[in-house]
């Protein structure tokens, strides 16, 4: 399934340095926009840091006004895997590998779903498929939730 619409996942460079990611957060608090979930990875000398956000527009702003960046903005797909059933993930991802699609981002919200960032051209047809993976995991677990 989608996530609520105004969530976003932005994607922001930060300087491989202590406090870079203090920053990214009070600049982020200061704006008003909370996380809803994300992480920060560091590779080869380069820090990516992906979070989901409720008002990605403001956070962009924010981040630009106090020269953290660059960043951008994506659409998300969130799904909610079961906890207590082990392969959850290789499960729902073979479906999308088997449709073709590539995985840009993936990491979790604060309500323990899934998030993924896809190609834009992709992104119909992972929601589609996430529609109906939410749609399975209702009948086999005998409801929502």
């Amino acid at each position: 399934m989608s996530a609520p619409p105004a969530w976003r996942d932005v994607a922001v460079l930060l300087e491989d340095r202590p406090g870079a990611l203090a920053d990214f957060g009070q600049v982020l608090g200061a704006a008003g926009v909370g996380l809803e979930g994300g992480g920060v990875f560091t590779h080869a000398g380069l820090a990516i840091a992906h979070f989901l956000v409720d008002d990605a527009e403001r956070a962009r702003e924010a981040l630009t006004a106090a020269n953290i960046g660059p960043v951008t903005v994506n659409r998300v797909l969130t799904v909610r895997l079961r906890q207590d059933v082990p392969g959850q993930l290789g499960a729902f991802t073979r479906r999308l590998g088997e449709a073709g699609i590539s995985i840009l981002v993936q990491y979790s919200d604060h309500d323990h779903r899934l998030v993924l960032v896809v190609e834009p051209d992709q992104h119909r047809r992972a929601g589609e498929i996430a529609r109906a993976w939410d749609q399975d995991q209702d009948r086999t677990s005998g409801g929502p939730g």
